[in-house]
């Protein structure tokens, strides 16, 4: 017989906010936003408290502020977050065989045939309770048949949610939420289906599949069966170990200056939109140089967790400052980006205003539409033969190339 899926969705609460409060208990119970402090800055996160005024994520300093006068606003710290973001991490890896982390707060993991050992929904409780109690950060879990399903009640039960849907129940819990509860369906597709008539899942499911695909294009039949609760995307294990990397052979060994730095700017450019179009984020850097006598060294450094070019480009060039020691003419030189985890630019809205964040959509944007040499850094005009084409990301093996000269 086969087992039954149980799957577990771990999201903090208000991750930002509850890492605050840790650091102060005196913030507890009061309306909290995290982000930029200028007037052009950013909410990054806030409190539930702030919340019922109409403050969220994502919208400008200014209009928090004049939402919830009485907020109390604080920049915000990624080396911070991030630090608690591994210790939750490891909690979750001392009491689950394998897991998924999907950002910096949110994490799955497959407890399937539990039962036999110990209450699956008895564990989700517990392991809840051992986070908090042992990082001081309150988080919510949803259990299900699988990740979609679990991610929807982890939301519907929050805070602190411990929303368990049970096998068979999938549709009819889902059936009076409103569409753009469904992962996947952005401002965009919600407008498309909004314009159809559709407002509630229930809509969706009662609605023949081809129609769907007919509005909606091949993303049409993923939404239709996740509005029926029947979509399993798998897990991913998580390994703190994941990267991405570029590295260059030049034809001749060099020692130009202008040229090796600009190379290097181009790879930390290219890497760090890859990231963003992956939806990931990165927490070390390393850079790798091979000298004429094929001597080779590397060095790296942990990191806030990033995405942003002018928080990477400048490690980089400090690494390669700090590695070129030997003054021999170089062969190769590398940049890797490792500890990557699931997640969005929105850590760095701490340091960053809402024209630095509009600047970045828009690039990326041109690069996806026109290729990423579309728009580039003027230290790295030279070096356009970096750059790849397809997304790291995109769940295909990785092409295995040699080295490509320049």
């Amino acid at each position: 017989m086969k087992l039954e899926k149980s799957i577990i969705h771990l999201d903090l609460d208000t991750f930002f906010v509850s890492a605050e409060r840790r650091l102060d208990s005196k913030l507890i119970d009061k309306p909290l936003i995290v982000g930029g402090l200028g007037d052009r800055g950013v909410v990054a996160a806030c409190s539930y408290e702030t919340r019922k005024f109409g403050v969220h994520s994502g919208m400008s300093m200014k209009v928090a502020r004049q939402l919830c006068p009485q907020s109390i606003v604080i920049k915000g710290n990624a080396s911070t977050y991030t630090k608690f973001s591994h210790e939750v991490t490891e909690v979750i890896r001392s009491k689950v065989p394998s897991f998924e982390k999907a950002s910096v707060d949110e994490f799955y993991a497959d407890l399937t045939g539990m039962d036999r050992f110990f209450g699956i929904t008895q564990f989700a409780k517990e392991l809840q309770e051992t986070i908090k109690k042992e990082t001081y950060l309150p988080i919510s879990f949803g259990l299900s048949t699988n990740k979609v399903v679990s991610k929807i009640a982890t939301g519907e039960g929050k805070p602190y949610a411990q929303k368990v849907i049970e096998a068979g129940s999938e549709k009819s819990f889902l059936a009076p939420l409103a569409v753009n509860k469904i992962p996947m369906i952005g401002n965009k597709t919600f407008q498309k289906l909004l314009n159809l008539g559709v407002r509630r899942i229930e809509t969706i499911q009662k609605m023949p599949v081809e129609v769907l695909e007919s509005v909606l294009g091949k993303n049409g039949r993923t939404i239709w069966k996740r509005a029926h609760g029947i979509d399993n995307p798998p897990i991913i294990p998580f390994h703190e170990r994941k990267s991405i990397s570029t590295e260059r052979t030049f034809n001749r060994d060099t020692i130009d200056m202008i040229r090796l730095h600009g190379t290097l700017v181009a790879m930390a450019e290219s890497l760090a939109y890859q990231l963003r179009r992956g939806n990931k984020l990165v927490s070390t850097v390393s850079v790798k140089i091979r000298y004429s006598d094929f001597q080779t060294y590397s060095k790296q450094v942990r990191i806030p967790y990033t995405s942003a070019d002018h928080i990477l480009i400048p490690k980089v060039e400090e690494l390669f400052k700090q590695l070129y020691s030997r003054r021999l003419l170089i062969r190769l030189i590398g940049v890797k980006f490792s500890g990557l985890v699931g997640g969005h630019y929105q850590i760095n809205l701490f340091d960053d205003s809402e024209d630095m964040l509009n600047l970045y959509n828009s690039l990326d944007k041109i690069k996806n539409r026109f290729g990423e040499h579309a728009v580039m850094r003027a230290a790295a005009m030279d070096a356009k033969t970096i750059g790849r084409m397809k997304n790291p990301f995109n769940g295909e093996p990785p092409i295995v190339l040699a080295h490509r000269k320049q």
